[in-house]
């Protein structure tokens, strides 16, 4: 949603508006209005500009977008780690 790239569900991170409000949904069970983000910062940074609110059909609240905000800044900590993973098992060309 926030990037417009297409991707199987199960890939996507839903983040559902329910009874309690909107909260990251991590099993894609809970009921309630539901949008799908990429695990990608960027994609997170473009869904809270306003297209997440948007697809759930909600303004969101202050406290609301603060978590979210948090929850994509832990998934930039987790790609970065990753992504020094991959460089510490792949060796550089000429080694």
């Amino acid at each position: 949603m926030g990037c417009h790239e297409v991707e199987p569900k199960r890939s996507l991170i839903r983040i559902v508006r329910g009874l309690s409000g909107v909260e990251i949904d991590p099993t894609g069970k809970r009921a309630g209005r539901g949008a799908y983000l990429h695990d990608q910062r960027s994609c997170w940074e473009k869904g809270l500009k306003g297209s997440l609110a948007h697809a759930l059909k909600t303004e969101l609240t202050s406290d609301e977008r603060q978590e979210l905000a948090a929850f994509a800044l832990s998934l930039d900590r987790l790609e970065s780690s990753d992504q020094a993973a991959r460089e510490m098992i792949v060796p550089e060309e000429g080694e």
